[in-house]
């Protein structure tokens, strides 16, 4: 666009050599705002995630959710070619980005040390599921055994609630963001210095900072906080059976608010309820008492009433009732993407808004080694050089 301002990251150049979620979902955040994002896949087969949950035509719309704005190259660093031209990408680029087990990298011969002693300006930033060291850095690292051992599923809203995991990748995401702030971090940092360095973020710190409050609180007072066990908090079925969400907080008195609102009479002065301490006591009775009156309500009438006396609220809604929810068009959080196989898709917008360099889509998810000629002329290699290449199985 004529006169348009040149995004936070233009001039970045990524190597990104991540997979299924935590890694593509940061270079993906890095690439909207304007980095070179170049994602290195093995020439067989590349990122797993792109033969994952496939539609009938082999499209993998898992894969496309988090790769946009990326440019693609194969190549086999197992090869005296795929080496060479390795380097080369090394001594140009910013920022190197992997999520393997810890030592994977190294046994490639491209791990910190090895990439600092080429260029030591870049950025090395690795994600993992449990940390680059310690006793379970050789542990694979997935979303749900980070929730699990983060120590999150217990706190159920019941005794009797088994442990369940979230059904969205918590982890994945918290510790891609955490690890895009890093990077961001250490490219300030070396404005400074020169120097680029090592950063790092993992499922099981992602875990544990998602909770901080709740550690904080447990490891100085041993004080357990459970907010879906406080007696104001709730979720109920309407009588249409749909259902919502509103929680007594923020309030100098909450729980008479929401009598008012719900028609409950003055169940504040009841002593069963007069109190914090009271109604935690009697936490099953006061919950059973919105549950019958919230029921006798459509979902759009309880939540009226809610609203009517500022009580915290909100539809429970299904994943296809959000994407089409008035706010989330407005935010340009479904956006269209262009995609070399069907033309146009619908994907996740860029949640962080900037005013002046807001995120770009340039481009949608590459194909497997969709621009490695590109980028090997770009690297100064010509017609003879990609053929050796080629035939050696470099790329």
């Amino acid at each position: 666009m004529e006169g348009a301002r040149p995004l936070p990251l233009a001039g970045v150049r990524v190597l990104d050599f991540s997979q299924i979620t935590l890694g593509p979902i940061a270079t993906q955040m890095l690439g909207d705002f304007g980095a070179d994002v170049i994602k290195i896949e093995r020439p067989s087969g590349g990122d797993f995630l792109r033969t994952t949950l496939p539609q009938p035509d082999g499209t993998s719309f898992l894969f496309i959710a988090g790769n946009r704005n990326k440019r693609a190259m194969t190549l086999d660093l197992r090869t005296r070619g795929g080496r060479e031209i390795m380097d080369r990408l090394i001594g140009r680029a910013d920022v190197l980005v992997h999520n393997f087990r810890p030592g994977a990298m190294e046994r490639l011969g491209y791990g910190y040390q090895q990439v600092q002693a080429i260029n030591p300006r870049i950025i090395y930033a690795m994600g993992s599921g449990f940390g680059p060291t310690g006793p379970y850095r050789h542990k694979g690292g997935q979303d749900w055994l980070a929730q699990a051992m983060g120590g999150a599923l217990t706190r159920r809203a019941t005794d009797d609630a088994p442990p369940e995991p979230f059904t969205v990748a918590v982890c994945d995401f918290a510790a891609g963001m955490l690890l895009v702030q890093g990077i961001l971090l250490a490219l300030l940092a070396r404005e400074h210095t020169g120097l680029g360095q090592f950063v790092s973020a993992s499922l099981l710190d992602s875990m544990l900072y998602m909770q901080q409050q709740e550690a904080v609180c447990w490891l100085n007072a041993r004080q357990e906080i459970n907010w879906s066990r406080m007696p104001l908090n709730g979720y109920f079925q309407t009588r249409d059976g749909k259902w919502i969400l509103f929680l007594g907080a923020f309030k100098q008195e909450p729980l008479r608010d929401i009598c008012r609102a719900l028609d409950l009479g003055p169940l504040h002065e009841d002593p069963r309820f007069a109190t914090e301490e009271a109604q935690r006591a009697h936490r099953a009775e006061l919950q059973a008492i919105f549950q019958r009156r919230v029921a006798e309500l459509t979902q759009e009438e309880a939540l009226a009433k809610l609203e009517r006396e500022d009580i915290l609220c909100a539809p429970i809604r299904t994943l296809a009732e959000a994407c089409a929810d008035p706010q989330v068009a407005h935010n340009e959080m479904v956006i269209d993407v262009p995609d070399g196989r069907l033309g146009r898709v619908k994907a996740v917008g860029n949640p962080v808004k900037l005013s002046e360099t807001p995120a770009q889509v340039l481009r949608g998810a590459p194909e497997v080694g969709e621009h490695t000629d590109e980028i090997l002329r770009e690297l100064g290699y010509d017609d003879d050089d990609i053929a050796r290449f080629r035939a050696e199985g470099a790329v």
